[in-house]
């Protein structure tokens, strides 16, 4: 039974790290999120069960720990936050971070995981890539062109797909990876209003080539996607989509850290 103080502390002891924010210059977000060779991380963590034998106070003085390492490194980057809990089994919630340095990636995830939230975390899913240009889109009809650059809405839900080539993929010369690549993008666009996509590029910086994250307010339109870019020829050279495929919903920092409260 949840006691009527509960929430009221929550929120003041919460608000404890709201000293942070404005302290220094936060990073451009829509540069980060917009152009090309930015970094991408996308790490997921699972909570473990030592983590609910505290009482709620601890659990909020240790998640305030947590907010403030996510405030301190708000000047360099980007920092989403990911409710997976009770859609994925892989982790309970997932950070993306974007960056100019892989290095300011990295330091945040030391300094989260030597902050004393982290130390009731395991990593169980870390993927890194980088932001390019299309290699594909100029090469495409022109009408086709003009029809990606139609708006993409964002919903509650997410899902990120690690993809890897099979090495028949990499030998096809660049012409016959546009045909399939003018395949693919023609089988999914029908789709492009209502499922938002990005694209990392992740080879020799992973163990894939590519990551893929979606947003959408219709699960059953991305279901409908990937079964649409099953079917073209491109998909053949897949070696592997998913495992891990992760699923959530987008929380803000705060609402991530009243469900982790809990």
């Amino acid at each position: 039974m949840r006691h009527r103080w509960e929430l009221p502390v929550a929120a003041m002891v919460l608000s404890v790290c709201w000293w942070f924010v404005g302290t220094s210059h936060a990073a451009d977000r829509e540069k980060l999120l917009s152009e090309p060779g930015v970094y991408g991380t996308f790490a997921a963590f699972r909570i473990e069960t030592d983590w609910g034998k505290l009482d709620q106070a601890t659990r909020i003085a240790n998640l305030t720990s947590f907010r403030g390492v996510v405030e301190q490194h708000r000047e360099k980057l980007a920092i989403d936050s990911y409710l997976l809990r009770g859609l994925s089994d892989h982790a309970d919630f997932m950070l993306r971070v974007h960056g100019t340095e892989l290095k300011d990636t990295q330091q945040f995830l030391v300094d989260l995981q030597n902050s004393a939230f982290g130390r009731y975390l395991t990593s169980v899913v870390l993927l890194s890539g980088l932001t390019k240009k299309p290699n594909y889109v100029p090469g495409f009809p022109e009408q086709l062109k003009a029809d990606l650059k139609g708006p993409s809405e964002s919903g509650p839900y997410v899902m990120v797909l690690p993809i890897r080539k099979d090495t028949e993929w990499w030998s096809l010369s660049q012409e016959k990876r546009a045909a399939m690549m003018q395949e693919h993008t023609e089988a999914a666009l029908p789709y492009q209003k209502t499922v938002k996509r990005k694209l990392y590029h992740s080879t020799g910086l992973d163990d894939v080539d590519f990551i893929t994250y979606f947003e959408t307010a219709k699960p059953e339109e991305f279901h409908a996607l990937i079964l649409a870019l099953n079917k073209v020829k491109e998909a053949r050279h897949n070696r592997r989509m998913g495992n891990s495929t992760l699923v959530g919903t987008v929380r803000s920092l705060d609402q991530l850290i009243e469900v982790l409260a809990q």
